[in-house]
C-alpha cells in the first residue's frame, strides 16, 4: 500500500500517478465539511487500519478493570493464590497485547498525519503551478503560505483525532455493555454521560470557531507582511523604511497574539467544562456503586471494576471534546483552503488552435509597438510600469493590476454579519475570476507573424515567447538547477549562458561549482548576482522570442556593458526585446522604440532619436543622470 509520500492526482497528473478523473481527481470545494470528507477519503485505508489497531490498544483499559475485579473476588478475597496468579497472568498478557498494538497504532497515527499534511502541501504547490502568475492576483501570498503551512497541519490533526475517536467510541460502547450487564443503573449513567458533556460544551464551540477564524486571518496577514518585508528588504534598507515596516509588523503581531489569547480562553473554557463534568461523573458513579455494594447488589471486586471504568471513561469523553475542537479548527482551515483550491485558470485553449508561424514580427495593437523578426529592439519609457505592462502583453500574461481578495473576516463581525462578509468575499473572488476569463478568452491584441496569441495554444505561446522580468525568482537548489531547471543543457551550453550573463563569479564563489547550493530566493547572493543568474536562465532557454525587463538594473556600468554586448552578439538574428533606458544597451540596439502614455510615439536608432526626438532625449538624459548618482553611491551591486 503506497500512501507516503501521498499520491495526489489533483490539478496535474503524470503517467503512473493514478486516475485523472473520478471522485479523487479534484477536491470537493462546495462546503468545508465536504472538503474535509474528501481529504479523509484520500487515505481511508490508513484511517481504518489505525482504528482497527486502536481497538486492540484499548484492550487493557476495556478488559483490565473486569479482570482485576475477578482477581479480587475469586483470588484475593477468598485467599486463593492460584486464582490470583491466574488472573494476574491474564492481565499481564492483555497489557502486553495492548502495548504492542499501541506502538503500531502510534506509527499509523503519525502516518495519517503526515499524509494529510504533505498531501495538502503538494496540492497547494500544484495549484500555484497551475495558476501561475494569476494566483497572486486573486489571493494574498500570506493566505497561500498559511494553507500550506498551518492549515495542512490542522488537516493532519483531524485525521489523527478521527482514528482515536472511533477507537474510543468502540471502547466506550464495550465498557457500557459490560457495566450494563452488571448494573443497569450504572450502565445507563455511563451511556448518557458523554452526550450530556458534549451538549454542555456545544454552546461554547461557536464563539471558539469565530475567534479561531479571527486568529487565522490575522496570522495570514502577518505572514503576508513578513513575506513582503523579506522580498523588499534591500529596497527598504536603501530608503530607510525598515523601521516603519518593522513597526507595522510588531503591531500586526500584537493583533495576532491578542486573537490567539482570545481563542485560547474559549478553548480553555471548553476543556474546563470537560474536566468539571468528568469529575462530577466519576463522583456520581462511585457514589452509586458504593450504595449498591452496601445493599449487596455488587461485590467488592465489581465495585473496584466500576471505579476503574469510571476513571477510564474520562479519556473517551475528553477525546470526544478534543475531536469537536479539532473539527472546528479544521473547518476554519478548510474554508481558507477552499478559497484557493476552487480557483480555476482563466486560460482555455481555442477549439481550433492555430499554429504560430516560424517567422514574423511581434506586434502589440494597444501601443503600436512592433518587434521586427531577428532584431534587438529596445523599449524606452519614462514610466517603467508601461514597459512592464507591455512585456506582460507580449508574453500573454495578465497584468498585476488587481488587488487580491483577502480572507480577513472583519473585526467584530459575528452571526449574519460574518456570513454576509464571507458571501461578499466569494462574490468578489468570482467577479475577479470572471474578469480574468473574459480577458483571456478575448482576442489578445498581440500578434506573432500576423496570428493573434489568443488563437494559439498557451503552451505554444510559452514555448515560443519567453519573458524574464524583475519578479523572476530563484528557488533553493544547486546552481545547475537555477540555470537549467529542466536538465536540457550540455555543460558547454550552461557555461555559455553563464558567460553571456557575466555570472562566472557566482560559479567561482559557490563551493561545489555547478553543484553549489543556492538558498531560497537566492538569499546568499547579492542583488546583481541574483539578477545575472536569472538572466543566464532566460538565455539558456534559447527562445525564439526573448523579452527582458530591466535585466541589468542591479549591476555596475562595466558589467552592464559586457552583458549588453554579449547578449546582442549571442541573440543576433533572433527576435529580442529589452526594456531599459541604459545607453549601454541602447548603443547595441537595432531599433529603439519610445513609449509614452502607453503609445509608441517614436522609433529609430539611438543616435537618430537623440537628434530628432526631444521626448526621447529627455527620458534618456534623465535616466543617465539618475544612473550616475546611483552608481556613485554603490560602485558595484553585483
Amino acid at each position: 500500500m503506497r500512501d507516503f509520500p501521498p499520491v495526489i492526482t489533483t490539478f496535474y497528473a503524470r503517467s503512473g500517478d493514478g486516475p485523472t478523473t473520478g471522485p479523487l481527481a479534484a477536491p470537493d470545494t462546495r462546503t468545508p465539511f465536504r472538503f474535509l470528507l474528501w481529504t479523509l477519503r484520500l487515505q481511508w485505508p490508513v484511517i481504518l487500519t489505525t482504528t482497527f489497531l486502536g481497538m486492540f490498544w484499548q484492550l487493557p483499559p476495556m478488559a483490565g478493570p473486569w479482570i482485576f475485579g475477578r482477581a479480587v473476588d475469586e483470588g484475593i478475597v477468598p485467599g486463593d493464590v492460584s486464582k490470583t496468579l491466574q488472573w494476574g497472568a491474564v492481565l499481564l498478557a492483555v497489557t502486553m497485547v495492548g502495548a504492542l498494538f499501541g506502538i503500531l497504532m502510534h506509527t499509523f497515527i503519525v502516518r495519517t498525519w503526515l499524509i494529510a499534511l504533505y498531501g495538502t502541501i503538494k496540492m497547494v504547490t500544484r495549484k500555484a503551478a497551475q495558476m501561475g502568475h494569476v494566483l497572486p492576483r486573486r489571493t494574498p501570498t500570506g493566505e497561500v503560505l498559511s494553507v500550506a503551512g498551518s492549515d495542512s497541519d490542522e488537516f493532519g490533526a483531524l485525521t489523527e483525532i478521527l482514528a482515536r475517536t472511533w477507537t474510543q467510541l468502540v471502547a466506550y460502547l464495550v465498557v457500557a455493555f459490560i457495566v450494563l450487564s452488571t448494573s443497569l443503573e450504572l450502565g445507563v449513567l455511563l451511556l448518557v454521560a458523554a452526550p450530556v458533556l458534549v451538549g454542555a460544551a456545544y454552546p461554547l464551540l461557536k464563539p471558539l470557531h469565530r475567534r479561531q477564524e479571527i486568529e487565522r486571518s490575522r496570522n495570514s496577514d502577518l505572514t503576508s507582511l513578513a513575506t513582503d518585508i523579506v522580498a523588499g528588504l534591500r529596497i527598504l534598507r536603501g530608503i530607510g523604511g525598515e523601521r516603519t515596516f518593522g513597526s507595522n509588523y510588531a503591531a500586526q503581531s500584537q493583533l495576532a497574539r491578542q486573537a490567539g489569547q482570545s481563542a485560547g480562553i474559549w478553548q480553555a473554557a471548553i476543556e474546563a467544562v470537560g474536566v468539571l463534568f468528568s469529575g462530577v461523573f466519576v463522583v456520581l458513579l462511585v457514589w452509586l456503586g458504593t450504595r449498591q455494594v452496601i445493599s449487596g447488589d455488587l461485590t467488592i471486586g465489581q465495585l473496584i471494576s466500576f471505579l476503574g471504568y469510571a476513571l477510564f471513561m474520562i479519556y473517551p469523553i475528553q477525546t470526544f471534546f478534543e475531536f469537536a475542537q479539532k473539527l472546528t479548527r479544521a473547518s476554519v482551515s478548510a474554508r481558507k483552503a477552499i478559497a484557493i483550491f476552487e480557483q480555476r485558470p482563466p486560460w482555455q485553449d481555442p477549439a481550433q488552435p492555430v499554429g504560430l508561424p516560424v517567422h514574423g514580427d511581434l506586434a502589440d495593437e494597444q501601443t503600436g509597438f512592433v518587434a521586427h523578426e531577428g532584431q534587438l529592439t529596445i523599449v524606452v519609457s519614462a514610466v517603467p510600469e508601461d514597459t512592464s505592462a507591455l512585456a506582460d502583453r507580449l508574453g500573454r500574461y495578465l497584468s498585476p493590476d488587481t488587488e487580491p481578495v483577502s480572507q480577513d473576516i472583519g473585526e467584530g463581525l459575528k452571526g449574519r454579519a460574518a456570513r454576509r462578509a464571507r458571501e461578499q468575499r466569494a462574490i468578489d473572488r468570482a467577479r475577479l475570476a470572471e474578469l480574468d476569463e473574459e480577458r483571456a478568452r478575448a482576442a489578445w491584441g498581440v500578434t506573432l507573424g500576423g496570428v493573434d496569441l489568443a488563437a494559439a495554444r498557451l503552451a505554444d505561446v510559452r514555448r515560443r515567447i519567453l519573458v524574464s522580468d524583475a519578479t523572476s525568482q530563484l528557488f533553493a537548489g544547486t546552481l545547475q538547477d537555477a540555470v537549467d531547471p529542466h536538465a536540457r543543457l550540455t555543460r558547454e551550453e550552461a557555461e555559455e549562458a553563464l558567460r553571456v550573463a557575466n555570472a562566472e563569479d557566482v560559479y567561482d564563489a559557490l563551493p561545489g561549482g555547478w553543484q553549489g547550493r543556492i538558498d531560497e530566493r537566492g538569499r546568499g547572493l547579492s542583488g546583481g548576482q541574483r539578477q545575472r543568474v536569472v538572466l543566464a536562465r532566460a538565455l539558456a532557454q534559447d527562445a525564439d522570442v526573448l523579452v527582458l525587463v530591466e535585466p541589468t538594473s542591479a549591476v555596475d556600468a562595466h558589467t552592464e556593458a559586457r552583458i549588453a554586448e554579449r547578449v546582442a552578439d549571442v541573440r543576433r538574428g533572433r527576435t529580442t526585446v529589452v526594456t531599459t533606458v541604459s545607453p549601454l544597451w541602447l548603443h547595441h540596439a537595432d531599433r529603439v522604440v519610445l513609449v509614452q502614455d502607453n503609445r509608441a510615439i517614436a522609433e529609430g536608432t539611438h543616435e537618430d532619436l537623440l537628434l530628432d526626438s526631444p521626448d526621447y532625449r529627455r527620458v534618456v538624459t534623465r535616466a543617465m543622470d539618475a544612473n550616475a548618482e546611483t552608481r556613485e553611491e554603490v560602485d558595484d551591486r553585483g
